[in-house]
């Protein structure tokens, strides 16, 4: 598998960027039964039309299909291929509006993400808010999930030294 190299920009670089940029493509990801049978596990949700490819055979799409929370969870892996912002001392995932379910992901297909900026802005206590939409894009052509993900970007302290001792203990400074 060919991983996409994500382009790295400063909190400053990625403000500057124009509204409505496409900022790239992820590479393709195969969603095999084996990982929705682990998320599967993860959460709880063993429908049928996730985890039994005999009845899923028989069911609407022909084989099982990926539960549409495990699409969205790739969002990180995807989105991290495209781009990366440096330089931050703490990039936390804020929310995910505006998500729609466009079509199952077979067992076995391949996924990637197409991601565009919508938006930078400065917000309180010295964090940058970075909207972007990404459409999760099914090899054959057609359309996983779309959503739009906001991320809070904060620059301007370091980040903690973390040592590790022989007992196991850990100690920030």
């Amino acid at each position: 598998m060919t991983t996409a190299t994500a382009r790295v920009y400063t909190v400053e670089e990625f403000a500057a960027l124009p509204e409505g940029l496409l900022l790239g493509h992820s590479s393709w990801h195969e969603v095999p039964q084996s990982r929705i049978d682990l998320f599967a596990e993860v959460t709880g949700d063993h429908q049928w039309i996730h985890t039994d490819p005999a009845a899923a055979a028989a069911g609407p799409f022909g084989t099982t299909v990926a539960h549409g929370f495990l699409t969205l969870s790739l969002l990180p892996l995807l989105t991290s291929e495209v781009y990366d912002v440096s330089g931050v001392s703490a990039a936390v995932n804020h929310r995910v509006d505006k998500v729609r379910f466009r079509s199952p992901v077979p067992a076995g297909a391949r996924v990637r993400a197409r991601v565009v900026l919508l938006s930078v802005r400065p917000r309180p206590q010295g964090f940058t808010e970075a909207v972007i939409r990404v459409v999760i894009e099914l090899e054959d052509g057609g359309t996983a999930c779309t959503c739009e993900q906001t991320t809070l970007y904060r620059a301007g302290f370091p980040r903690p030294t973390v040592h590790h001792h022989e007992k196991g203990t850990t100690h920030g400074h």
